[in-house]
């Protein structure tokens, strides 16, 4: 409550003068009793900032959940992949191929490798004229799709790790007898009209029946192969010629193996001449995170900052409509004795505390947005304490910066003009 210290006994005091002061606790219930009096308008104006909080919270929390699990999926999948390039002709256009035709036994006799496959885009021979490489169902007329076509051994196939929706993939057996077979994935089925394997539908590639043996409808690695026919290279070879250049092997190793075979596997492959061979190993598992969280952090915090700006504007244009509403009731409180600085610490105590609720309504809204999202996609939350700790207090500041301006307004009210008025 407002006390006040006279200095004469039964001596009244001129507003603004003399020692009063304002306790913490009566601050807190004037602020309180404040706001309870509007609790529609006050439960609007904390709005704003419930929403900045809550994005706040739950971009930090949901950022660094997915980064987790971003962890997670590049331990079972990044970290176990290794890819191979040819770039013989780099060095010399006249180099031989930098896989010999045992490439994938010699890569797959490394300690740590699972599987090991090269796989090329099919290209016509030398001196031919351009591939014209089409697919149809046979007895189409039509003439088909243009359609990338991809050698790609058994190994390969192996090592993207497809989800077979029908049929099964072609293995050492298909490759090594060089028989035309095919592995297409759902969607060129779709649009090729196979729908069902019972029937063993084949397709024309450049002019020659390959059968279907599998559709794919997935890879967890080589995305990419889902948009190409996929063929054994030994039946490419046959057919179209061995790769001038831009063949490639996809490795699939055993988890901490993957840098190993990496430094291993040009030599194994040509020992004479390893530089031909340029191995790429999986990425530091830290810039992957940082590259992937940093660009959707910073767009979700700005979201959170315009929310936050929108939420100081409802507290300070609540606050200043309320200075206006209880121009009377200032004007009584200078005249007892009331000083300046009481009424600005008293709109302040409003505005403050509905900003700290609104930050703490945030606070537990965000935290458990976190929390459904993990749950729905079972992940395990990650939650940093000092985000916790810290949202209610940016709400907080957020409500007392709201209320500079309508605080020093009140505190400017003239006594005699407020109760004349």
């Amino acid at each position: 409550m407002l006390t006040r210290t006279a200095t004469a006994p039964h001596a009244a005091l001129p507003p603004g003068t003399g020692h009063s002061t304002f306790a913490a606790r009566d601050l807190l219930t004037e602020a309180l009793v404040g706001m309870l009096q509007r609790p529609a308008r006050s439960a609007l104006t904390m709005l704003g900032t419930v929403l900045g909080v809550g994005a706040f919270v739950a971009v930090l929390g949901l950022t660094a959940t997915a980064s987790s699990q971003i962890d997670a999926r590049f331990n079972v999948l990044s970290a176990t992949e290794v890819t191979l390039q040819d770039i013989a002709r780099e060095h010399d256009e006249f180099a031989d191929p930098a896989f010999p035709d045992d490439a994938t036994d010699r890569v797959e006799r490394l300690n740590g490798v699972r599987h090991a496959g090269v796989l090329w885009t099919v290209q016509p021979r030398h001196g031919a004229a351009e591939l014209s490489v089409t697919a149809a169902p046979v007895g189409d007329t039509r003439g088909g799709e243009a359609l990338d076509v991809v050698a790609a051994a058994p190994g390969a196939l192996r090592a993207a790790e497809p989800r077979i929706s029908q049929g099964r993939l072609y293995d050492d057996f298909h490759a090594d007898t060089r028989q035309h077979v095919t592995v297409i994935s759902s969607g060129i089925a779709a649009r090729l009209g196979i729908t069902t394997l019972e029937t063993r539908p084949a397709i024309l590639i450049g002019g020659q029946p390959f059968t279907v043996t599998g559709i794919i409808e997935d890879t967890q690695r080589q995305p990419d192969i889902l948009l190409s026919v996929l063929v054994p290279p030994t039946t490419a070879t046959e057919l179209w010629g061995r790769p001038a250049q831009g063949a490639r092997m996809l490795i699939a190793t055993d988890l901490g193996a993957a840098r190993q075979v990496a430094g291993e596997a040009p030599t194994a492959l040509r020992p004479d001449h390893p530089e031909y061979v340029k191995a790429i190993p999986p990425p530091d598992p830290k810039g992957l995170r940082t590259s992937v969280t940093s660009d959707l952090e910073q767009l979700f915090l700005l979201l959170a900052a315009v929310c936050l700006v929108i939420g100081a504007i409802g507290i300070a244009n609540t606050t200043l409509v309320a200075v206006l509403e209880r121009t009377g009731e200032i004007g009584l409180r200078r005249a007892l004795g009331a000083q300046k600085r009481h009424v600005t610490a008293q709109f302040l105590a409003e505005s403050g505390t509905l900003g700290a609720l609104g930050g703490l309504i945030g606070t537990a809204l965000g935290t458990l947005a976190v929390l459904a999202v993990a749950l729905l996609r079972d992940w395990t939350p990650v939650m940093h304490p000092l985000i916790l700790a810290t949202a209610p207090l940016i709400g907080l500041a957020t409500g007392v910066v709201a209320g500079i301006y309508p605080a020093r307004r009140a505190s400017s009210v003239q006594p005699a003009e407020a109760l004349r008025g």
